[in-house]
Order: C-alpha cells, then sequence, then structure tokens
C-alpha cells in the first residue's frame, strides 16, 4: 500500500490510498481509501508508518547533539560592542582583537584562569557559544598570552580614546587605588606592602582607576606592592594633563591620597589643575582647637563654608551627619568594651596565685597584641610594672574626639562658588565612593581580579588592564539593566529625597520596593546582576540532527518574558 497524490484538475488533488496486486503478467492498482478530508500531518504519518519510518512513541525523530550556553554571551558581546569598545581595542579585525574580546566577555561572564578560560572557549570543552561567535574555538593558552601582550602594547591608546569618549576640559576625575594579593615571589611588581585584603602574609601590587564622576573607568596604572598612595599621585595629573591632553581639571581623590605634600609639591600653583579632597582628624581638630571651626556652627545646619590661614587659597566645607556620628560613637564603646574584656584577662592572669604573669615584657607583649587587635590604645592609660597590670580609659581624650563624631571638612582648590558650590564640593568628594563600587565589583563581586599568578610585569598589567576594560562593559549593562536589578533605577527621586547633601544617601521607593517585594515594576523577578547573568545562560544554542538524514540545524531555546525583557532594555539582537 501506498498514498498516492492525484491531480484533479482545476480541483485540490486528491489523496488515494492504494495498492498495487498482479492479475497474471500484469500489475494493477486499486484504490481502498480517499484521504483528501485527512489532514497534512495525519497524511505524512500514514505515509511514514507505510514507508516503514514510523517510530514509536518516546522515540524522537531528531537528537540534539550539542547544547551551549548563549544569552549571557549575546548581552555582553552586544553590550561590549554598541559601546564601541570593539572598535576601541583594535579598529580592524584581528585574531589578537577577537581573543582580548573573548577574554573581556569570559571575565563578565565566567571569571577564571587564562588555561581555565582557554577550556571554556575550545570546541571540545566549551561552556558556551563564545568561541565559536568569535571563532576562537581553537585558541590556546599561548595564543592567550600573545593577545595579553597585544593589548598592553595598545593601552595608552585605548585610553586615549575613552578619555576623549568620557572627558573634557573642566571635568571632574576621580582617583582612588587599591590593592590586590598576588601568588608566587618571581614578579617584580609584588612585594609586601599594606594589603587591603587583609592578606598580610601575600605579596602585593597595588593599581590605581580613573574614573568619571559618573562612575565610568577611562584608565588604571598598576604600582609596586609598596608604593605610598601620595606618590602615585603626580603620575596620574601627567597623564589627564599630558597624554589626553585635558588642561582644565580637578582632581578628586581621599584625604590619603592628596596630602599637604603632593599639594605643595604637585598640584599648587598649576594653571588648570584643582583639586578636591578632605581633612585629616587631625587636621580637623586643629581648626577646633584653633578657633577657625566653631563647634556651634551645627546647632542649625548640617554644612558651612570657612577659611583658615593654615590653608591659604583653600575652601573649606564643615559637615556634620548626626547619624554617622551616632554609628562612631556606637563603634568606638563597642571597641573600648571588647578591649576592656580582654585587658582584664591579663589583669586576672598577674593576680592568680600559680604561674602568674610576670615581668614588663611578657605584660607588655599580652598588652600590646590586644592594643593592636582593637586599634583604639590611645584612648587608655596604662601601668606595666614587673609584677601587675592596671589601666583606665582616658576620659578626657575619648570626650575630644567624641566632640568630633561625624564632622567632617572637604577641602577644595576651586576658589569661585559659583563653580563650584559647597553643596557641589561635598557631593563631587563622596562620588569618591563610585570608584569604590568598582574596586568591589572588580575585586570580589563580579570580575575576580585576584588572586594573580602572572609572572611578568606586563602581564601582570595587561591582566588588571583587562579587568577594567570588563567593568567598563559591565556598567553600561547595569546602568540598562536597572530594572531588572536590585540596583535603584530612579536615582533623580533618591536624590530628591535627601534633605542635604550631608544627609545620607536615600534609595528611592521604587528601588525599596523591589528589595522587598523581590519584583519589578512589570511583575517579573527582580535580579542581581550576577543572577541575571545566569539566568541569560539558560538560553542555550542546540544543535539538532534529524534521525533520519544529514540534516542538521542549530536552534535558540524560546527566551522567557525576563529574559526578552533584559535584550529589549539593551536594544541588541538575541542572534550574534
Amino acid at each position: 500500500m501506498y498514498v498516492a497524490k492525484v491531480p484533479n484538475r482545476n480541483s485540490p488533488p486528491a489523496i488515494l490510498l492504494r495498492e498495487s496486486y498482479r492479475d497474471g503478467k500484469k500489475v494493477k492498482t486499486r484504490t481502498l481509501a480517499n484521504l483528501s478530508s485527512w489532514p497534512e500531518e495525519k497524511i505524512e504519518a500514514l505515509r511514514a508508518v507505510l514507508k516503514g519510518e514510523w517510530q514509536a512513541p518516546g522515540h524522537s525523530a531528531f537528537e540534539i547533539e550539542r547544547s551551549l550556553g548563549h544569552g549571557h554571551v549575546a548581552a555582553t558581546l552586544g553590550t561590549l560592542r554598541a559601546t564601541g569598545l570593539e572598535g576601541i581595542v583594535g579598529s580592524k579585525r584581528s585574531r589578537e582583537r577577537d581573543l582580548v574580546v573573548a577574554m573581556v566577555v569570559s571575565r563578565i561572564v565566567d571569571p577564571a584562569s587564562k588555561l581555565a578560560t582557554v577550556r571554556c572557549l575550545r570546541e571540545q570543552t566549551a561552556t558556551s557559544t563564545l568561541g565559536e561567535v568569535l571563532g576562537v574555538g581553537q585558541a590556546d593558552e599561548k595564543e592567550l598570552y600573545g593577545a595579553l601582550d597585544w593589548l598592553v602594547k595598545r593601552q595608552a591608546r585605548i585610553e586615549r580614546a575613552l578619555a576623549r569618549t568620557h572627558l573634557r576640559e573642566g571635568v571632574l576625575v576621580l582617583y582612588d587605588l587599591t590593592s590586590t594579593y598576588f601568588e608566587g615571589r618571581s614578579c617584580p611588581l609584588a612585594r609586601f606592602g599594606h594589603s587591603r585584603d587583609g592578606k598580610k602574609d601575600k605579596l602585593q601590587i597595588v593599581f590605581g582607576l580613573l574614573c568619571t564622576v559618573e562612575g565610568i573607568p577611562v584608565a588604571v596604572k598598576v604600582f609596586e606592592g609598596d608604593r605610598g598612595d601620595p606618590a602615585t599621585l603626580a603620575q596620574e595629573v601627567e597623564k589627564v594633563r599630558g597624554r589626553f591632553g585635558i588642561e582644565r581639571i580637578v582632581f578628586v581623590g581621599d584625604r590619603g591620597l592628596i596630602t599637604d605634600a603632593r599639594i605643595r609639591e604637585n598640584l599648587r600653583g598649576v594653571g588648570g589643575l584643582d583639586w578636591i579632597s578632605a581633612l585629616r582628624a587631625s587636621q580637623v581638630r586643629g581648626l577646633v582647637e584653633g578657633g577657625a571651626l566653631q563647634l556651634s556652627l551645627f546647632d542649625e545646619r548640617d554644612l558651612a563654608e570657612i577659611r583658615s590661614p593654615d590653608y591659604p587659597g583653600e575652601r573649606l566645607v564643615v559637615c556634620r551627619n548626626p547619624l554617622l556620628a551616632e554609628e562612631r560613637a556606637r563603634k568606638r564603646e563597642e571597641l573600648l568594651a571588647a578591649t576592656e574584656t580582654q585587658l582584664d584577662k591579663i589583669v586576672r592572669a598577674t593576680q592568680r596565685d600559680t604561674r602568674a604573669l610576670k615581668g614588663k615584657e611578657k605584660i607588655g607583649m599580652r598588652v600590646g597584641k590586644v592594643l593592636g587587635r582593637f586599634k583604639v590604645g590611645k584612648h587608655f592609660m596604662l601601668t606595666i610594672t614587673e609584677e601587675s597590670f592596671t589601666y583606665e580609659r582616658n576620659t578626657e581624650r575619648i570626650g575630644r574626639e567624641a566632640a568630633l563624631d561625624g564632622v567632617y571638612v572637604i577641602r577644595t582648590s576651586v576658589a569661585e562658588p559659583e563653580i563650584l558650590s559647597a553643596e557641589q564640593t561635598v557631593s563631587s568628594y563622596k562620588c569618591l565612593s563610585r570608584v569604590e563600587r568598582a574596586f568591589r565589583s572588580l575585586k570580589t563581586v563580579d570580575l575576580s581580579v585576584r588572586p594573580i599568578y602572572h609572572r611578568l610585569p606586563d602581564r601582570v598589567r595587561a591582566h588588571v588592564f583587562l579587568c577594567m576594560l570588563a567593568y567598563y562593559v559591565e556598567w553600561h549593562m547595569r546602568r540598562v539593566l536597572a530594572p531588572l536589578l536590585f540596583d535603584d533605577d530612579d536615582r533623580a527621586v533618591a536624590q530628591a529625597m535627601r534633605d542635604s547633601v550631608v544627609a545620607p544617601a536615600r534609595r528611592s521607593p521604587n528601588a525599596q520596593r523591589k528589595a522587598h517585594t523581590k519584583r519589578t515594576d512589570e511583575g517579573l523577578p527582580g535580579h542581581s546582576f550576577q543572577t541575571l547573568l545566569k539566568d541569560l545562560a539558560t538560553i542555550v544554542r542546540n544543535r539538532v540532527r534529524f534521525a533520519h538524514g544529514d540534516t542538521v540545524t542549530e536552534m535558540l531555546t524560546r527566551p522567557t518574558a525576563l529574559q526578552q525583557r533584559a535584550f529589549d532594555l539593551l536594544g541588541i539582537p538575541l542572534k550574534v
């Protein structure tokens, strides 16, 4: 039997079930049924049965040969290209540019060592479509290292291009430094220094980040691990004014970076160069004791502008945050109480009947460990003898410090309030928190710049620069995807809710609602940046092979409403 399709003049063809039979030496055909009323899928199913191609229920007519995560790659690579970063890295396509782009995207979607990145790119061990999309599926670790060497040679050119895009004359530039620990001992950059990660037994490197006032990274510089923060300032000023060609600039740095010595030697008297920083606690106390700062200023307001002959040519904006004052008082009291608990143990050790703690040196070592742990030794008066130990709080010193709780002073060389008001000065200094946010993302939350295993100085520089480029892409993704994230996407409202620029920042009602309900305005599930990337990674590209024949095709998972919304916000296609 077979299904025949018989033309029927001007009418639709007739679909007939027929069979062949032999009549003597002749082969004849007879019609068994007219199937013209059957739907097409039913006819095709019968035809498959008659041909012996029917498959039992549960046995698929095709098989999926490979499934690779694609959505997170498409979102990240699409954003990288939309920002123009691919063209900034290299104006013409090359193997090195494709490998650098692959490493930038990989640093966002799956940060790992270069060897692990190779495994994620190679066709045999790929975990996403990144290697296939960029044509680097056969890359090995030597090629990645070669691409790093290629990238570090172009760093100055890339940073100039970013500066042209995001900086202009008279703009504010945020600058801050951090350190991160290093694995190995053969790199000249890795040295023992101040560890901001609490890894005192590890060698360190220091790197400084230049950002726009919005927090967009523009340039990064790697220094030796024992380099002090102020010693890096002159190079960065020269970079902005010389390499970037910006004559009028306002540098914003913290009190540990823009010190009196740096102001005197590198900043003061340079035309077109201004700065914003803050005074140290001892300097603030000096203003109070010298009479330049009257604490009664804060009886009715939390911000005032003063002048002092100790800081000629500078405007000083004094602020007092009551909530910060309460927090500092609480923390001080807790540290004092914790210190006293440990010191009491030492007192009892000197008074016990057996094996009492004796000797100035031994007692002093025990006391030193306690004071070094809690960092409030200046608030205690100690008496150590050969056989005893006593202590008491220095209430006078504690009182002097408590009087300045919540008080801080912003200093600036911008002389004209019309150019930068007192409120704008304070707000500009607080923008340094955006550099700190970049450091958190680079070091812990998203991009995992640490630990560093590279041995050659240029490889270390290239690795840190690569992570900065990844944060550049992430910054743009976060800004656009904010409605789907727990990030505050209504900052204008949040800013308007603050009573003054000194008051603590507040989240907008929309952001608070998202945090409470775990839902967006559209009723979609809320996400962090990392969990959203993991959600997008469930959009996979399947390689499908049909059971009969050699036909192979590729199919993308249909995106959910949330995933489609993410791509709509990014304004990029799912297929790249």
